[in-house]
C-alpha cells in the first residue's frame, strides 16, 4: 500500500487558511485532518474541542511534549500548540493524505522531520486587508490583534521555505489554486 502524502498549510492569522482548509476537506476530500493540541483557552461559541483543537491544560501539554508525543510544537501568540504525531503517522501508513494547518514555526519542524511533505503558504492580498480581517472577527482584544500583526510580519519572512504560495484575495479563486496544487501532487505520486 502506498504511503499517504503530508500537506502543510500555513499563513498569518487572518489570511484565510482555515476557510481554505474547510473547502479543501469538503470539496476534494481524501484527507485526514490532524487536529492540533493547545493550552490556550477555547473561544466559547466559536471553537469546539476535538474539532478545532484539543484544548488541554499547560501541564498536560508539557507532559506530552516531554514524552515526545508531538510531531511539532510552537509558541504562537503566547500559547503553546502541537501536532500529536501518532495519528498523523498512522494515517500516512494507512495510505491517507494528511492535512496540517499550522504556523510557520511548526511547519519548518515538520519539514525537518518529514522532508517529503509539501507546504503551502496562504497570503492575504495586503497587510491592510489582513488587519481588516482580524478586526472584523471581533473575537480578539486590541493587544492580541497587535501581537498577531507583528507575528504576521515575522511569518511572512519565512515564505521562501514553502513549496507553493496562494494569495487569498478572493476565497473561491484561492481555493481553486490550492485545489490545483493538491490535484497535481496526487497525480505525481500515482504515476
Amino acid at each position: 500500500m502506498p504511503k499517504g502524502m503530508l500537506l502543510v498549510i500555513s499563513g498569518p492569522s487572518g489570511a484565510g487558511k482555515g476557510r481554505l482548509k474547510e473547502l479543501l476537506l469538503c470539496r476534494i476530500g481524501g484527507f485526514y485532518f490532524s487536529v492540533s493540541a493547545t493550552a490556550r483557552p477555547i473561544r466559547e461559541g466559536v471553537e469546539e474541542n476535538g474539532v478545532d483543537y484539543w484544548f488541554i491544560t499547560r501541564e498536560q501539554f508539557d507532559k506530552m511534549d516531554a514524552e515526545g508525543a508531538f510531531l511539532e510544537t510552537a509558541l504562537v501568540h503566547g500559547h503553546p500548540y502541537g501536532t500529536p504525531v501518532a495519528p498523523v503517522q498512522k494515517a500516512l501508513d494507512e495510505g491517507l493524505d494528511v492535512l496540517l494547518e499550522i504556523d510557520t514555526q511548526g511547519a519548518l519542524m515538520v519539514r525537518e522531520k518529514m522532508p517529503d511533505c509539501y507546504m503551502v503558504f496562504v497570503l492575504p492580498p495586503s497587510f491592510a486587508v489582513l488587519e481588516q480581517r482580524l478586526r472584523q472577527r471581533k473575537t480578539n482584544p486590541e493587544e492580541d490583534i497587535q501581537r498577531r500583526l507583528q507575528n504576521a510580519r515575522n511569518e511572512m519572512r519565512q515564505i521562501d521555505q514553502y513549496d507553493y504560495i496562494v494569495v487569498n484575495d478572493d476565497l473561491e479563486s484561492a481555493y481553486e489554486k490550492l485545489a490545483a496544487v493538491v490535484t497535481t501532487r496526487r497525480k505525481l505520486t500515482t504515476t
